[in-house]
């Protein structure tokens, strides 16, 4: 068995679709998705938007948001139906999963960075201490120069 991807999957529906017709789009979408063995995990109708460029004299488009979880056969299914489908503008698919464990791990890192720093709390503070007064001290000297010029 192969191993649980995440796919995030964004498509532009076109903006002259009916509302009930992009709603019927995306519930044959999951649809396609759950028939592969596939797991719709999000699906958000991000409305009517500007596009950044004009694509065949469109200038607005429906965005959908899919996430989804599955081995990768489903994507290649569900990206063949986008293509052959007239009212898909544009649609983009993104594998996820590695991007968010990376993400973990960095994060899991600055935690424990973080962690020692407050445990170690009291040195930290005592040298932001000491450079502040060195600073001071600094200053002090360049108005001492500037009264004897």
């Amino acid at each position: 068995m192969a191993a649980q991807r995440v796919y995030e999957v964004m498509l532009i529906v076109d903006a002259d679709a009916p509302e009930d017709e992009v709603t019927r789009l995306s519930e044959t979408l999951q649809q396609i998705v759950t028939d592969q063995g596939g797991t719709v995990t999000k699906n958000e109708n991000m409305g009517l938007r500007n596009l950044a460029y004009p694509i065949g004299r469109k200038n607005n488009g429906t965005y959908i948001l899919l996430e989804i979880e599955g081995t990768g056969q489903e994507i290649a299914e569900l990206e063949r139906r986008m293509r052959v489908n007239d009212r898909v503008i544009r649609y983009i698919t993104v594998r996820v999963d590695e991007d968010r464990q990376r993400a973990e791990k960095f994060r899991a890192k600055r935690e424990l960075k973080a962690s020692k720093r407050t445990a170690a709390g009291g040195g930290s503070s005592n040298a932001r201490r000491g450079s502040g007064a060195g600073a001071a001290t600094a200053t002090a000297t360049d108005e001492d120069n500037d009264d004897e010029a």
